[in-house]
């Protein structure tokens, strides 16, 4: 959206110049000059200075050549020189004591470029990566009375070596088989790839098992080859939506401030002319913002209007695409290599044409299908996002096509989504060939709406018609309220509009008790069937905590039978864990879990929580116990061989870590105490802040004449370094291997003392030397 707002000019001030009634400059009376003169000027333009520039006086006339009005700012113009006086609405003020020109100019007469104002872009460094690997785990059994059930899932990432990532996940399970009870078991590879990411240009080429790219109006597969595309998620700090672009003039050096929703954006100077304002991204609907503009004279004015933000489109010139190509899988988490024989690919791209329209396409084809379309996204100003695409296919002589349409409109307090994708003839893609048709019909619509204080409504439709018959067509209706800050209520009811007695509801209401306790009633029907439910627990502190433990109890009635369960859970520095109980009817089952991870890295092995996405491993040189912080919070102190291993870390942001040294011995130095690291996505980062035990010398310099040397003398140290005498001539040296020969620079000349490690007297941290006298000595 564009907004156009203009400062007035200020009123005139007093000057040498006189000002007629039309308001331009009278400038003195004429003199008796018949020649030219040259004059050079220091020239204001609207309060801005623009330095020095040369001028004419003819008959008591200032005369401006071409290239000095372009220079100022002036729409273009003949080569002719031009009297300041015949300048249309123009105000001169001219001080021939001073040599100043002063010029009020209306912006219809400049020709200014626009200023750019935005909020500074964070950008990070570039991403490193060490060697090392990581094995995630996660692991549940149960037992009933058909027997017992364990499973394992795990993943490996080895990364460092290069700058790609190698990722494999993996399923073991043992169970007992209820016809004997006999203990059997299977694993199955469920993906395994390798990956490699290059930042600059936001691209990631991944080897092995990937899904490929889609568009709102297709259906992903999972394939098994080769994929590249672009991937935003490695320059986090980009814009890649279109944001509001609100367009102003200012007549005099102003200060602009932007507010969105009543929060201040941006605050900064403008100069004289045109400017250019974005507002930051992330705003989905419509939004109200404010320009508030202030002049060099305090006036100030202020613009309220709204705008849409729409974040289904792509921002002007960028663009986002995939390519794959290799073998579709079959039989996924059953089959650890089922990949169908025929070869097919795969292309997604979308690009931002402009703010207001985003357009795509999409192609698939191989063992026999052809599938292709294109599509678009188009801004409607404030009146929301409409979408459309189309699509057709061949396959073995049958042929089909789909069309999709889609509509979006939120003003914060009402919202509707509305879409549809239907298909004509034997309409085929990709997934087609595993015997999974696309629907004929595909369609929803929601609406929702805040009521304020009486809570949030919304009311949705959901229809599916696949080629075998199967019509699918439901109608949800969705209420919910907060009551304070302790109370909430939720109420949903379920239609199928295809069979009258397939309807449920439910009904729940929470309470938060304090000390992190919550507890919850809530009643179900299905059908005909009723079932009550009461819980109360206490959950387990989140992942960014130290850790803790938390429980859950439940109780359960109804037509199904009575139950409930018991559960207890905890979490530490090496994993999340529960144990738990539970019975439904006549059935009973208990059941365990355990996850976390192990990671090795510098010849260390370290036991973790999950490690999701990136990491670091802190050093602090062997030294143990040190506080590390992550984003100033607390997160661990280092182990015995000086090392902590720090998580989650954000992939390709920039990460501040710190280390306390409050506690430190004296001779103990760290290189720096904090730094920012930016780790590569899932791999680790080794972080080392350079502590060292350090050799101080406490050195009494005197004069030739047995009198301290002058405090703030400089003594120049071996490697280049220096240090400065104190009171009384104390001077600390710190690493300075001795014996050494100084030099010392007084204020009547230079001096020269040899240091040697004679001990006279010792104090913490420092071992004192001399006095020793410093003997005059040549300069340097």
């Amino acid at each position: 959206m564009l907004l156009t707002a203009t400062l007035a000019p200020c009123a005139a001030m007093a000057a040498d110049a006189d000002i007629g009634a039309s308001g331009e400059a009278l400038l003195p009376p004429p003199t008796p000059l018949t020649a030219a003169q040259t004059l050079y000027l220091d020239v204001t333009l609207n309060q801005t200075p623009r330095g020095l520039l040369p001028f004419t006086e003819l008959q008591g006339r200032l005369m401006a050549s071409a290239a000095t009005l372009r220079q100022l700012g002036f729409s273009a113009r003949g080569e002719e020189p031009v009297a300041l006086d015949q300048l249309s609405g123009v105000v001169v003020r001219y001080d021939a004591s001073l040599q100043t020109l002063a010029l009020d100019v209306p912006l219809d007469q400049l020709s200014l470029p626009t200023t750019r104002l935005e909020r500074p872009t964070d950008t990070a460094t570039a991403a490193a990566a060490s060697p090392g690997a990581v094995l995630n785990y996660d692991l549940y059994g149960s037992h009933n009375e058909g027997g017992g059930n364990l499973a394992l899932t795990t993943e490996v990432r080895l990364f460092g070596l290069g700058s790609g990532v190698f990722e494999s996940s993996a399923l073991l399970r043992t169970y007992q088989d209820p016809a004997d009870h006999q203990w059997r078991g299977e694993s199955v590879r469920l993906d395994t790839a390798w990956r490699l990411d290059f930042p600059d240009s936001a691209v990631t080429l991944s080897v092995g098992d990937f899904y490929s790219g889609f568009v709102d109006w297709s259906r992903p597969v999972r394939m098994g080859g080769v994929q590249i595309g672009r991937n935003y998620g490695l320059q986090p700090y980009r814009v890649l939506t279109p944001t509001p672009t609100f367009l102003g003039e200012a007549v005099v050096p102003s200060n602009v401030e932007l507010y969105v929703d009543g929060l201040r954006q941006y605050n900064g100077e403008v100069p004289v002319g045109p400017f250019q304002l974005a507002a930051q991204p992330g705003i989905n609907g419509t939004g109200n913002a404010q320009v508030v503009i202030t002049d060099a004279f305090g006036r100030m004015q202020t613009l309220d209007f709204a705008f849409y933000g729409a974040q289904q489109l792509l921002a002007k010139g960028l663009s986002d695409w995939s390519a794959g190509l290799g073998k579709m899988r079959r039989d996924y988490g059953i089959r650890s290599f089922g990949y169908e024989a025929p070869v097919i690919g795969s292309a997604t791209w979308r690009h931002g044409a402009s703010d207001q329209f985003t357009a795509e396409a999409h192609v698939e084809g191989g063992g026999g299908v052809i599938n292709g379309g294109v599509g678009g996204w188009w801004l409607l100003g404030g009146a929301g996002v409409l979408n459309a695409a189309y699509a057709h296919s061949r396959l073995d002589g049958l042929q089909g096509g789909q069309y999709a349409l889609g509509y979006s409109w939120n003003n914060r307090r009402f919202n509707i989504n509305l879409s549809t994708r239907r298909s004509h003839g034997d309409y085929r893609d990709l997934g087609a060939l595993q015997d999974t048709l696309p629907p004929d019909i595909s369609e929803q619509a929601t609406l929702g709406l805040n009521l304020q204080r009486a809570g949030s409504l919304s009311a949705s439709y959901l229809r599916l018609r696949y080629p075998d018959g199967e019509d699918n067509r439901y109608a949800s209706l969705f209420w919910s309220r907060s009551f304070g800050d302790r109370w909430s209520a939720y109420l949903s009811f379920n239609q199928n509009l295809s069979d009258s007695e397939d309807r449920s509801a439910y009904l729940s209401v929470s309470a938060a008790l304090g000390r992190n306790r919550q507890s919850s009633v809530s009643a179900q029907r299905n059908g005909e069937r009723m079932t009550y439910v009461a819980d109360l627990s206490q959950p387990v502190p989140g992942d960014g905590s130290q850790g803790g433990h938390g429980w859950r109890v439940q109780a359960r009635g109804g037509d199904d039978g009575g139950g409930g369960l018991a559960e207890l859970g905890w979490l530490n520095r090496v994993g999340r864990y529960s144990l738990g109980y539970a019975r439904q009817g006549e059935f009973d089952y208990g059941y365990a879990s355990a996850s976390g991870s192990v990671v090795w890295m510098g010849g260390h092995l370290f036991a973790a929580r999950e490690v999701s996405d990136a990491f670091a491993v802190v050093s602090t040189d062997g030294h143990p116990g040190i506080p590390v912080r992550l984003e100033n919070r607390l997160i661990g102190s280092t182990d015995r061989n000086g090392l902590l291993l720090v998580t989650p870390l954000l992939s390709w942001q920039r990460n501040r870590l710190s280390i306390d040294t409050l506690d430190l011995p004296a001779d103990m130095r760290a290189d720096r105490v904090d730094t920012w690291v930016t780790p590569r996505q899932s791999a680790g980062l080794g972080v080392d802040f350079g502590l060292r035990r350090t050799q101080a010398w406490s050195v009494v310099l005197h004069d030739a004449s047995g009198a301290p040397l002058p405090v703030g003398s400089s003594v120049r140290l071996p490697g280049g370094r220096s240090a400065t005498v104190g009171y009384d001539g104390e001077t600390y040296l710190e690493d300075v291997a001795l014996p050494a020969d100084l030099q010392v620079q007084v204020p009547n000349g230079y001096c020269r003392v040899h240091v040697a490690p004679t001990v006279t007297a010792t104090s913490p941290g420092a071992t004192r030397i001399g006095p020793l006298r410093c003997l005059p000595a040549p300069a340097p």
